[in-house]
């Protein structure tokens, strides 16, 4: 009698875990939505607020980051139209391995340049502020990537 309270509890907790995580979910596709029907200008000034938030910065830095930021909104909207035009022609393949280098070399490129742009633009204390920031969020998304990873191993192996 006792283990069949503990299998149904344990079967319960289970149940309420997984409809948090389908609800988490649910919210973050919402967000991403609400920000790609954004205009890249409108993008790009409020990152630029956040920005002035977290690293107090004044004037011209808002100025000059917000040039960055808007460069980077519209190269963004670009390339998520173009991928979109593509996926919905049925032209969508998956990239061979050269494509992928590429890819992620440009992305390396990109990173490295707005480095230097930021170490240019913001005082020491802001600069640090600015890359404690960027290596927690590339934590963040090396954990989804964990996760995406761990549930398609799971999913290969039924």
């Amino acid at each position: 009698m006792k283990k069949i309270l503990i299998i149904a509890v344990a079967l319960l907790a289970l149940q309420v875990t997984a409809q948090d995580q389908k609800k988490e979910r649910q919210n973050k596709q919402d967000r991403s939505q609400k920000m790609m029907n954004l205009s890249a200008e409108e993008a790009a000034t409020l990152q630029t607020k956040k920005m002035t938030l977290h690293l107090d910065l004044n004037e011209s830095q808002q100025a000059q980051i917000k040039t960055i930021n808007l460069e980077n909104a519209t190269k963004r909207k670009a390339m998520m139209a173009e991928h979109k035009a593509k996926k919905e022609s049925g032209e969508m393949q998956k990239p061979t391995q050269e494509e992928r280098l590429k890819m992620a070399n440009a992305k390396l490129d990109h990173k490295i340049a707005m480095k230097a742009k930021m170490k240019t633009i913001l005082n020491e204390a802001q600069y640090a502020k600015w890359e404690k920031a960027q290596m927690q969020n590339a934590k963040k998304g090396n954990k989804k990537g964990m996760k995406k990873d761990m549930h398609k191993k799971k999913q290969e192996q039924f």
